[in-house]
């Protein structure tokens, strides 16, 4: 579920940004600025009718349903556009006198130039995707679709002669191995990220 946010935020927000920067239509600072007011409306606020909707089209209990309804982000968006806007102007006529399409240019410039912006993205977005609690917990009955965080909950207790013990040794050895992969995708990304620092210095 996590990589799924990830991977469709990061594809989303690439492909957005990159159409209202570069493709100048009428609209595109409006549309950006309405896009911009969704970080306005969070999911708490929207889950019921997202969940409607997710339900009418039978998506309850499946990876589908989990991942579609998070995958859009202005927060990305908002920075891909601000990166995108420093790309000199210039880059894109010779691409253009080189003969390179806007998809070809998106895809050989646009994308290795963004791979520093990518790594840090990557990380909040997995992290935000990982952590997620109440929208699984709406959405899903089937313990297969069940989220690490909703995990804690159950580990938390358990019952003796009826009444409520907690489980401390448990708790704190799920809290561990539950930090492994965010924590794997901070520090193997962050390398990126600084190389793409020091290099941008140079």
């Amino acid at each position: 579920m996590a990589l799924g946010i990830t991977f469709g935020k990061l594809t989303i927000s690439l492909l957005s940004a990159f159409a209202i920067v570069y493709f100048r239509f009428k609209w595109a600072t409006p549309l950006f600025w309405l896009i911009f007011m969704t970080l306005l409306v969070p999911l708490e606020v929207r889950i019921f009718p997202t969940y409607k909707i997710v339900s009418d089209l039978g998506l309850t209990n499946s990876y589908t349903g989990l991942i579609l309804p998070l995958v859009a982000s202005a927060t990305a968006t908002f920075f891909f556009r601000q990166f995108y806007r420093t790309i000199p102007d210039e880059l894109l006529e010779s691409a253009k006198l080189d003969g390179a399409n806007s998809w070809r240019f998106f895809i050989d410039f646009l994308v290795p130039l963004s791979k520093t912006m990518i790594a840090a993205m990557f990380i909040f977005m997995f992290v935000y995707g990982y952590s997620q609690y109440l929208w699984p917990l709406i959405m899903t009955t089937s313990e297969k679709y069940w989220t690490v965080i909703m995990g804690m909950k159950i580990i938390f207790t358990e019952s003796y002669e009826g009444v409520a013990l907690p489980r401390t040794a448990e708790r704190f050895a799920y809290i561990i191995l539950s930090m492994i992969p965010p924590v794997l995708v901070v520090v193997i990304l962050q390398k990126w990220f600084i190389k793409g620092l020091i290099q941008t210095e140079k």
